[in-house]
């Protein structure tokens, strides 16, 4: 969380109008948190989730775009300038994705990820919406994307509050499935997905430890309730858009 605050706070163009809220999702950290004056703290006391946590961040936000972070990512140069001059009000934009070392702090000489297709994956219980990498067009800045990972996403906070109103926690549970119920009530109300390469991040890659939990005992993941539920409310959709995108 530290480096993370710090290369945000490092490479913000923005000035004083920057605000970042680190969400303590029930627990006190053992290192000490940045002091920063654009840089305030919210304790749930006690464990809500990853979805919840979301909400309670944007409550107390006081911003006219949001952007969601995980804890441990690093961003470009100007980011907040380029994703400001670049989102337009229906979007949500999602930086071109680097994969992080957390342990050198760098991005790997790995390939970025600048674009996602939308796919169902799995059997039985382990059925689900997923995002599967694919190349980009080169040719293009800002490009269309069916999916993206969700560690790292912006928009107005205007479509935020009217068309995703927050992340709904009944059915879906505390933790998944969060990017692709925004990116389905995006498109139901005519907006889209973007990649901006205008500017990156990078992301923790996944050969290293998870830092965070997938659930708690209090209150459990359910991965599998959590995928059928948002296959139950969005595959009759997603089979629409398919025949829309002409995918077989």
């Amino acid at each position: 969380m530290v480096k993370t605050i710090g290369s945000l706070l490092e490479n913000s163009e923005l000035g004083d109008q920057l605000e970042i809220i680190a969400v303590l999702d029930g627990y006190w950290p053992d290192f000490e948190l940045v002091q920063d004056p654009r840089v305030r703290y919210v304790h749930l006391g006690k464990n809500v989730g990853m979805r919840e946590a979301i909400n309670s961040g944007v409550r107390v936000s006081r911003g006219t775009f949001l952007m969601r972070m995980d804890e441990h990512q690093m961003v470009g140069k100007g980011y907040d300038i380029i994703l400001t001059r670049d989102c337009q009000p229906n979007w949500i934009m999602t930086p071109r994705r680097f994969f992080l070392d957390p342990v050198k702090w760098e991005a790997m000489d790995l390939p970025p990820v600048d674009k996602m297709l939308l796919k169902i994956r799995g059997k039985d219980d382990q059925r689900k919406f997923t995002g599967s990498e694919t190349p980009g067009n080169p040719d293009l800045m800002i490009e269309e994307s069916q999916a993206m990972q969700g560690s790292c996403w912006f928009m107005p906070r205007k479509w935020w509050d009217e068309v995703i109103g927050e992340l709904q926690v009944e059915g879906y549970g505390p933790l998944y499935q969060d990017s692709h119920e925004m990116v389905f009530k995006t498109w139901k109300a005519g907006g889209k997905l973007m990649v901006d390469k205008n500017t990156w991040h990078a992301h923790k890659h996944r050969s290293f430890p998870r830092t965070h939990n997938n659930g708690t005992k209090e209150n459990p993941s359910n991965n599998e309730a959590c995928w059928a539920y948002s296959l139950k409310v969005w595959e009759p959709y997603f089979i629409e858009l398919q025949k829309e995108w002409n995918i077989k």
